[in-house]
């Protein structure tokens, strides 16, 4: 007898869940940025009870938070949790990149090095959502060597809880550059097995000095 799974109501949801967390990380829906459910309705084109629970499920996240009475806004951190959260993730991507070396192939570097070229001509002809994407796809490439496949979703709900490439990751385009350098320096350490050195790319790519 073939199992029925009772799936819809649940992938509704987490289809819109995926579509504003897709537009928050993007920089469409700045840090602090309040989200009317109406206006969510007409973007995304479906019901009330999916934006809400949607919402609900985001707030969980922290990637937004909820105002009672008010309504939801995209979670805006102060000065003090966005160093807290990137040292978290100092420590999390750092302690993953013993694994990473360990499993970095000839083929994974190969594709790791197309990722970052690919960087690099977005920094050129790009629009910043696409530089957005491509250095996801970068460092999700890059972590998903690691042993643990639970880091990349700490990781990831890490970066949704942080400024997004818009509203505050690369200020400046210096900034994007020095991310593209940077992404071709953990390529050449990967390819050299120099853990430390990924280690110290890694920390460096991740702080990035204010201002800069």
């Amino acid at each position: 007898m073939d199992t029925i799974v009772d799936t819809p109501p649940k992938k509704v949801w987490m289809i819109v869940a995926d579509l504003i967390a897709r537009d928050v990380r993007s920089g469409l829906f700045a840090p602090g940025m309040w989200l009317k459910q109406i206006d969510l309705e007409n973007r995304y084109g479906y019901r009330r009870p999916e934006i809400r629970r949607a919402l609900d499920h985001l707030t969980q996240k922290r990637m937004l938070q909820h105002v009672p009475n008010r309504g939801y806004h995209v979670f805006l951190p102060d000065s003090a949790q966005t160093d807290h959260i990137l040292e978290l993730r100092v420590i999390l991507e750092t302690a993953a990149v013993d694994s990473i070396v360990a499993a970095a192939t000839p083929a994974a570097i190969e594709r790791i090095d197309g990722l970052a070229r690919r960087f690099d001509e977005l920094v050129l002809h790009g629009t910043v959502l696409e530089q957005y994407e491509a250095n996801l796809s970068f460092h999700r490439e890059l972590l998903s060597l690691c042993s643990n496949p639970e880091l990349l979703n700490l990781v990831a709900e890490l970066r949704s809880r942080t400024s997004s490439a818009l509203a505050g990751q690369w200020s400046t385009r210096a900034r994007v550059e020095q991310s593209s350098r940077e992404h071709r320096a953990m390529v050449e350490a990967l390819a050299a097995g120099d853990a430390q050195r990924l280690k110290e790319i890694i920390t460096l790519h991740i702080r990035q000095p204010k201002g800069k």
